[in-house]
């Protein structure tokens, strides 16, 4: 199984997941390499309805350990149903979001211990983990302005600015903790600006991978 064909993407509201999550799906099909594109929670029949249940607004307030544990639950479906099979096939793998969300989400976002994550994440993963994480960076106010322009929130876009800070500051974590996975991007750039860097970030990765 190669696991360095395994490439997530990371950031938080408004940091144009969305776009260069499309724009890093056609650079890599335009290379002729085979490609699988998914998302977490989610990526399977069982865990899109999951999804759903995290994050739909509801008058009932959901624990942050159900929470937690939801994502774990979707994310072993997701595993062992595309994710495992597709980099056994030889498959590059492209996911929007993986257990990094859930340490800057659950973790630093709603106080969840550390360790209790990475219990679950090896529990769940054992030593899997992306290879190449790409990590979309954008001030808070500067996302959430973008984000304002969306339709209707769901049950996370709808928490305040401190909860944001706390999720950026949890990426920004990990990403300096490991430094050989993450590439950390300044997604407060013009959007060309931004795929010209994701663009020699992928080229050179492929060019030591592909083979």
């Amino acid at each position: 199984m190669n696991t360095s064909r395994f490439i997530t993407l990371e950031g938080g509201e408004g940091a144009g997941k969305s776009t260069c999550l499309a724009f890093i799906r056609d650079f890599l099909e335009q290379k002729g390499l085979p490609l699988v594109v998914t998302r977490e929670p989610g990526g399977t029949p069982l865990a899109e309805e999951i999804r759903t249940l995290l994050l739909a607004r509801r008058d009932e307030s959901v624990a942050p350990d159900a929470e937690l544990l939801l994502m774990f639950a979707a994310r072993a479906q997701h595993l062992n149903q595309v994710i495992l099979p597709a980099l056994a096939r030889g498959d590059w793998v492209l996911c929007d979001r993986f257990t990094d969300a859930t340490y800057a989400y659950q973790g630093y976002g709603r106080h969840q211990p550390l360790a209790t994550i990475n219990a679950l994440e090896q529990l769940v993963q054992g030593s899997l983990k992306p290879a190449l994480t790409l990590l979309l960076d954008l001030p808070v106010k500067e996302g959430m302005a973008r984000a304002a322009a969306r339709a209707e929130k769901d049950r996370f876009e709808s928490e305040q600015d401190a909860f944001f800070e706390r999720v950026r500051n949890g990426y920004r974590e990990r990403a300096a903790a490991e430094p050989e996975r993450f590439r950390l991007i300044d997604a407060s750039q013009p959007l060309a600006n931004v795929q010209e860097s994701i663009a020699g970030i992928l080229t050179q990765w492929i060019a030591e991978h592909a083979s």
